[in-house]
């Protein structure tokens, strides 16, 4: 009876709560409200368990709790890139490294990729395109904290059509290029598609990336043809809404756009020969534009060096890489909805940021180029209530910069502080 008594005390301690950890107090000097479209002054932000609790006016908080101070910084939303690929980082050996890359190595980029995506502020990406469901066990591992990087909206494998812009045998020669199906996103019917669509579904993705025209950098003639019929693109939104899954459409070319738009899928990605009636299309279906200003900036300088690019892509990177920006300016005039999007990979990771001062010299103010990186991207993902905004219960998903990036949008390619989560990462 005893021994029952002495070890009593301990039981009953083993029962109380754990202590909760103090909260973090951010100290803002500035803070750009997406909401509002406000820059407001001396703003105090409490985060506890990962969430915002509270937000408040003035220079003290009164209770305890870890005081970081940046009151010399602008805070904003952690900033949100919809369109990357975090296992690619183009460069003239691309094809090559398509063969002597495996998964291994392919996973190594990929955490190497985000730890540099979050350190530049995007404390959230959409992963628009990978290779072995790379970006499927990234993504598991940031949330468990084995990997370092945003949070992580993966569409996997991307569907194509055979010879599109995803079939992954393109250039190969006759001994090589076999023949991909459904299960490697390759559809050429329907049912294909249907197929194609479970089994992402099958793989734990977030949402579907379809390639609805030709692409840039893809070994194939054309950059802008049509590649999917509206039966084929018809059954993959079908399906995936059954299945709860956003689509992604890559398209460049008008024809191609306006059969993805009326299919009903949620965005298009680049957008590059746009014309006024498939801008009016998208803002009679609420279709978002992701541009990728900075990816198109990227393969215009590269098509001028000789041999950086086959000889398929090069005069495709020479026509439509310069379109993008003038065509995204337009857009936006013309009222079309905008999220920030880069298609990183193709251009350095880290260098996200740079797509910022590319909206803004084709026309988008600099709080509408945030609010596309923060609450309308947010928007798009289907997760306004948890992203996008600093607002109390929230992911405490916050960033810092010295100096004011409504004054300066290029103040945001050198952020100070990243908080994701409410565990800070970076603070210099």
């Amino acid at each position: 009876m005893k021994a029952l008594v002495s070890i009593l005390p301990l039981l009953l301690l083993g029962a109380l709560p754990a202590t909760a950890e103090p909260p973090t107090i951010l100290k803002c000097g500035k803070l750009i409200d997406v909401e509002t479209q406000a820059v407001l002054e001396r703003q105090i932000i409490t985060v506890e368990s990962q969430r915002i609790s509270a937000i408040s006016s003035g220079d003290q908080y009164a209770g305890n709790g870890r005081v970081i101070d940046l009151s010399e910084h602008t805070c904003l939303p952690g900033l949100i890139d919809m369109h990357v690929h975090l296992m690619v980082a183009y460069s003239a050996s691309y094809d090559l490294d398509k063969i002597t890359f495996g998964p291994p190595d392919l996973a190594l980029l990929a955490a190497w990729h985000a730890e540099l995506t979050l350190m530049a502020g995007f404390t959230t990406v959409r992963d628009l395109g990978d290779r072995a469901d790379v970006t499927v066990a990234l993504r598991d591992a940031i949330a468990k904290g084995i990997a370092i990087g945003p949070r992580v909206f993966t569409s996997g494998m991307p569907l194509s059509s055979t010879g599109g812009h995803d079939d992954p045998t393109n250039g190969y020669r006759a001994g090589l290029r076999r023949d991909p199906g459904p299960v490697e996103g390759i559809i050429n019917s329907p049912s294909d598609a249907r197929k194609a669509v479970r089994q992402r579904y099958k793989n734990r993705v977030d949402l579907i990336k379809i390639s609805a025209t030709g692409g840039v950098v893809s070994q194939a003639k054309s950059g802008q043809n049509s590649q999917l019929f509206k039966d084929e693109l018809d059954a993959i939104v079908a399906t995936a809404n059954a299945y709860g899954f956003k689509v992604a459409a890559h398209a460049h070319g008008v024809e191609g756009m306006q059969l993805a738009i009326r299919a009903g899928v949620a965005s298009i990605e680049h957008g590059s020969l746009m014309d006024a009636d498939t801008m009016r299309l998208m803002k009679e279906h609420g279709t978002y534009l992701v541009p990728t200003i900075l990816a198109g900036n990227f393969v215009t300088e590269k098509a001028k060096i000789d041999g950086y690019f086959p000889e398929l892509v090069r005069p495709k990177a020479a026509e439509i890489g310069p379109k993008i920006q003038a065509t995204f300016g337009r857009a936006y005039k013309a009222g079309v909805k905008i999220a920030f999007g880069t298609d990183t990979g193709v251009s350095a990771h880290g260098d996200n940021a740079q797509e910022f001062a590319l909206m803004v010299e084709a026309g988008m103010p600099p709080m509408a180029a945030i609010i596309s990186a923060t609450k309308s991207a947010a928007d798009l993902l289907g997760k306004s209530d948890q992203l996008g905004t600093i607002g109390v219960g929230k992911y405490a998903d916050v960033i810092a910069v010295r100096g004011n990036p409504i004054e300066n949008i290029a103040l945001l390619e050198n952020i100070a502080f990243v908080m994701k989560e409410g565990k800070v990462y970076k603070a210099e």
